[in-house]
């Protein structure tokens, strides 16, 4: 069925809600039985265990803070070449591995559009598989901007608004605070109103997903400059939010350290603006 036609009554609904639990479930079959899917983390070495890692286990190895970018990237390299072979399996898995991402990609959509915002994000980001360069850094990050930017043209598309008919608010979608992922406070930040969703997707790609302000900026069209200043602001009231304890969660710290213990990368030269 084409899902820019989706079917009407409760059936329907509960689909287009559960996609993402849908598909995590499913993916957490894949972790058990005696041969699940698993890449070897013996010979990519990078500080993973050296046996074989499944799946389900080693989404919560890349999420862990211990885990550097450079293992990070050499996985998701992995699993998207196992994706590009063809296999079903793999491309479910890679999307399996990307879910903590995908669940607040989906967040920050649904803030913004009433249509089936988790099968857009997930559609784009099985399509940017098949894209995405394999020789920038951030590979997931990458993915994942690509999925999230695809996804929201595709939405803004179909709103409402966009044919003159009166457009409602977004259907409720559930937080991903359950996830245990560091972007769950900028997902809280989001719902509180502290930051926009815009700037969580600046601050979510910048900080946590290892993307150059530079390369953001190639990406979106705004100026490196005018991403500087916005991103600056949005961080310190980010910061001044978590301080007072307004999102409150045991993740807040994460984002704390990441914010602030990595550098802005300023301009070489100041412009007005």
């Amino acid at each position: 069925m084409d899902r820019r036609t989706p079917a009407t009554g409760p059936a329907a609904g509960r689909r287009g809600e559960t996609l993402l639990n849908d598909i995590e479930y499913r993916f957490r079959l894949m972790g058990q039985g005696p041969s699940p899917l698993a890449i070897d983390g013996r010979s990519l070495g990078l500080g993973l265990p050296r046996r074989t890692i499944a799946l389900p286990e080693l989404s919560a190895i890349l999420m862990h803070p211990s885990c550097g970018y450079a293992a990070r990237d050499a996985v998701w390299r992995l699993l998207v070449q196992h994706a590009r072979t063809g296999d079903p399996a793999w491309r479910a898995g890679a999307v399996g591995v990307a879910l903590p991402g995908l669940r607040f990609k989906a967040y920050l959509l649904a803030k913004l559009f009433t249509g089936d915002v988790q099968a857009a994000i997930v559609e784009h980001f099985l399509r940017a598989l098949g894209t995405v360069d394999l020789d920038r850094s951030g590979v997931v990050g990458n993915l994942l901007s690509a999925a999230f930017s695809k996804a929201r043209t595709e939405l803004r598309g179909l709103e409402p608004a966009s044919s003159g008919t009166p457009s409602h608010a977004p259907v409720a979608v559930s937080s991903p605070a359950a996830y245990g992922h560091p972007d769950v406070v900028l997902a809280r930040a989001v719902a509180a109103e502290v930051i926009s969703t815009e700037d969580a997707e600046l601050i979510g790609a910048t900080y946590l997903e290892d993307v150059s302000l530079t390369a953001y900026a190639e990406r979106t069209g705004e100026s490196r400059w005018n991403l500087y200043k916005r991103r600056s602001a949005a961080v310190a009231r980010l910061r001044a939010a978590i301080e007072s304890g307004a999102l409150s969660d045991p993740y807040a710290e994460v984002i704390s350290e990441a914010t602030s213990a990595v550098a802005l990368d300023a301009p070489t030269a100041r412009k007005r603006p």
